[in-house]
Order: C-alpha cells, then structure tokens, then sequence
C-alpha cells in the first residue's frame, strides 16, 4: 500500500512535489505553515514517500530494448506525414556522493534531458549514468509521449561524450546526431586562457588567432583545416618549455582527440543558424541547472545515494512538466483538483 492511514492522495502529492524543488527540511517547515497536520511529519517520511511515489512510476515503465526501431522501410514510407522534428538536448551534471561504507565518496554522474516537438511543447527526464537500469526506454517513452512516428526526424544534440551518444542510439530511423556548439566554444576558451602564460606562434601569427581559424573552420564543418591547423599547433607547442606549455599542449591534445572523434557529428553550424535549426543543448544546460544544481548541488552539503538522486529525479521531472498532478488523479479517481501554487522564495539548506 502506497499511502499509511494517516495520509492522503493530496497531502502526498505536496510532500512529494515540495521535496523536488526543496531540501526535506524546508519542505517539512513549508507544509508544516501552510497545513494543520494532526502528526508532524519528519524528513525520514518525506524522504520514503518520494520513493514510494517514484518506485511506483518506475512499475509503470516499460522494458529495456537495445532499439526500439520497429517496421521496415516500405511501412514508414505508408505512416502519416510526420509532425517537424523532434529536438532533445542532452546534458550531464555531478553530484556528491555517499554509500552505506562511507559518507564521502566523491560523486557520480547524472543525464539529464528535453525533448522539444516543433510546437514548442518540452518534455524533460533525467537518470544516473551507469546505474539506470533502462535509461533507453526512458528517454523512448518520452518520445513516444510527443508523438514520435518511425519516419518522423529526431535530432540529438550533446556534449560528444560516449554514455550520452549511446543513450541517443536505437530510437528512431531518421535520427541525426549533433554535437554541441557551446561545448566546442567553451574548449577553444579554455585553450584561449591557457595560451596568455605561453609563448608560441604558428607561422608568424598569436596562438589565439589560429584558435578563431579553427572555430570559424568548425562553424562551416571545415573539418580538414581545422584538424590541419590543430596539427600545425601541436607541433608548435613546446611542452618541455614550461609548465603551463605542458598543459597546454595536453589541452590542446585532447580537444584534436575530442574533434576526431564527434567529426561525424559536426555539421555546418552556419547553415543550420541561419535556417533556425538547433547547434546547442542550453536547454539541457537550464534543466541541469534546475533538476541536478539547484536541487542537489548549490548551497547544499547533502551527499547523495544513486538510488536517492534516481527517484528524486523521476518526482522533479515530472514537477517541472506539470505531468505530476495528472499521474496522481489517474492513479487516485476520487482526489480532488491539484492547485499548482508557485514556489515561494525560500533557500533550500
């Protein structure tokens, strides 16, 4: 059973909606203001009330499937003329972790992810990288949510790495796969910073001249020059000169390793501007920020188990897209109508 005697549908649904966006605490203090309860509740019944609520959304997803590709070419010709395509932004974020054995044991990777339909409507998701046990089916569902059909385009955007391009895989034939402009920006800033403490020239020209010949390279998918140009600056690098060469000879080897590797994923930047297609994940960057930062990271010395940061990320997302009202009326006929009131401005601590 779900709820204890004491409890109801609609005292849940806020426990677990202010646990989302607060600290336990907080949220106990809020609910404690705003509501005459006959008991107190304490931050070990909040706490098992969202993942009794997030366990049971879990039930409700389906299995796993390394693809979720269905049909053959001649029956996606025959579907409807799809809807524009589908944008999903993926992003990453770390949070600090805990185990049973020891209360500091660094952190852990969690995915976070919006998918965007051409009219504009999101939906979000999230998962913990390595300890998801269907992190496929997840982000399917949410696909199949917005309405995805087999022959309809889908378009992945993230930061290059391998769990977030292998999470992209399998979900639809008219898939693309896009790295992110921002990400590639932010290293050619980075190098930028690091060339200041570094004397080194290519053919006469600032190290940091060449670095915006790469990025205009890239902006067009010149793949060649640039990598003919990040080659050039390789050679230039004296790592033995310094330190700070040192490092910035290694810095500049993994972003030549970095662009070899998502070269396929490297389209012209340009064109896609201009027609006002999508070449970055800021809406991942600004649900990282209001799922995993906010919630989990910011201000706060709580140290997280994988299981906790997954159910609490399952309540969260759904919070953020309304969808939790609807799920808690589905599964509680009689309940009456949820009020969505806004967040007050309080810190979580």
């Amino acid at each position: 059973m779900l709820l204890s005697e004491r409890s109801t549908p609609e005292l849940l649904y806020q426990e677990v909606r202010w646990a989302s966006l607060l600290s336990y605490g907080v949220t106990i203090k809020l609910l404690s203001d705003l509501m005459p309860m006959e008991h107190q509740l304490s931050t070990s019944t909040v706490s098992r009330h969202v993942h009794q609520v997030a366990e049971r959304l879990e039930r409700e997803l389906g299995d796993e499937q390394p693809s979720f590709i269905e049909g053959c070419p001649d029956q996606w010709y025959q579907l409807p003329e799809p809807d524009e395509p589908l944008v999903v932004s993926l992003d990453g974020g770390y949070v600090h972790a805990r185990s049973k054995e020891r209360r500091k044991d660094g952190s852990f990777e969690v995915i976070v992810g919006k998918s965007t339909t051409g009219e504009g409507a999101t939906t979000r998701f999230g998962l913990v990288s390595g300890y998801d046990t269907k992190p496929r089916r997840r982000l399917f569902e949410v696909l199949q949510a917005q309405g995805l059909q087999m022959n309809q385009a889908v378009t992945f955007l993230t930061d290059g790495g391998d769990t977030v391009r292998d999470l992209t895989e399998g979900h639809s034939p008219q898939s693309s796969h896009i790295l992110d402009w921002f990400h590639i920006t932010m290293r050619l800033t980075v190098l930028s910073q690091m060339a200041k403490g570094v004397s080194v020239e290519h053919k006469g020209e600032p190290f940091e001249k060449e670095l915006e010949r790469i990025k205009w390279f890239l902006w067009h998918s010149n793949l060649y020059k640039a990598l003919q140009v990040l080659d050039d600056l390789e050679m230039d690098v004296d790592a033995k000169a310094s330190p700070e060469a040192q490092k910035l000879a290694k810095t500049l080897h993994e972003f030549d390793h970095y662009i070899r590797t998502n070269q396929s994923s490297i389209p012209n930047y340009g064109d896609r501007y201009r027609n006002g297609e999508a070449i970055s994940s800021a809406v991942a960057e600004s649900s990282v920020n209001q799922m995993v930062s906010k919630r989990f990271v910011k201000k706060q010395q709580m140290r997280w188990t994988r299981r906790g940061a997954r159910m609490l990320l399952q309540i969260g997302t759904r919070v953020l897209d309304e969808t939790l009202p609807a799920t808690f009326q589905r599964w509680y006929p009689g309940m009456g109508a949820v009020e969505l009131p806004q967040e007050p401005a309080l810190t979580a601590c």
